[in-house]
């Protein structure tokens, strides 16, 4: 077994615990398997391993790397912030993105996506701790963009995105993942026909899934430590 294989694994582990100490069924949740930085020999071993989803943040990066493996049957999730000189890659190359905030994304990615790939599936980053450098729509103003961005041909907007600050303590994780799903049932309970409440990385996905996530990303307890971001993929 591969450290890729063997990490994926624990993993795994670590996510059937979370939604058995939940009393919830470990189908509910979905792995997204955080490949950014990482070559496609690294996304290869881990598909290998049975991991299907794979999350990037870098535009060109992922756009290079998924031309090197298009002989494998794979999901990509943009997990990073979408430029607007960057919509049509991402409307192009993606088949989710997690970091829809603006309307005007929303209406470049809708206009840009191509017939024959389906619609989009979306999700609104939600800036749910009022985190000073994360992105995000405020709390407040969720409920307003999900019902614009709904109406958008070529979109399917599935859930939300949360990004939280780092908090060693899982009670106060978990407090604020509580926040989140709170968010996500009211715009449900608005009409929404939401599925998706992607929260939670390597180190605070137990906090998450006992709040409700249905999507964790997972980068570096998959495939270790980040090597260095080049110059172009940091610009991308």
């Amino acid at each position: 077994m591969t450290t890729i294989a063997h990490n994926l694994q624990r993993v795994r582990e670590r996510i059937a615990a979370a939604c058995g100490a939940a009393g919830r069924d470990v189908t509910e949740v979905t792995l997204l398997a955080v490949s950014k930085t990482f070559g496609p020999e690294a996304v290869r071993a881990a598909h290998a391993a049975g991991q299907a989803a794979f999350g990037e943040n870098y535009i060109q990066e992922a756009v290079e790397k998924m031309a090197l493996l298009a002989d494998l049957p794979l999901q990509w999730h943009c997990i990073g912030p979408v430029q607007s000189n960057k919509t049509r890659l991402v409307a192009t190359h993606f088949d989710w993105v997690h970091t829809v905030d603006r309307l005007k994304i929303g209406e470049r990615l809708s206009q840009q996506r191509p017939a024959e790939r389906g619609p989009l599936d979306i999700c609104i980053q939600v800036n749910i701790d009022h985190g000073p450098t994360k992105s995000g729509v405020a709390p407040g103003d969720a409920l307003a963009l999900a019902r614009e961005l709904a109406q958008l041909p070529n979109l399917r907007l599935r859930g939300l995105m949360t990004i939280p600050e780092p908090d060693p303590d899982p009670a106060a994780q978990r407090a604020v993942h509580q926040r989140a799903h709170a968010l996500f049932e009211e715009l449900r309970g608005a009409g929404l026909a939401l599925d998706t409440l992607s929260m939670g990385m390597t180190a605070d996905l137990e906090s998450a899934i006992a709040a409700g996530s249905t999507l964790v990303r997972v980068g570096t307890a998959i495939f270790g430590g980040r090597p260095p971001i080049s110059s172009a993929a940091s610009s991308a």
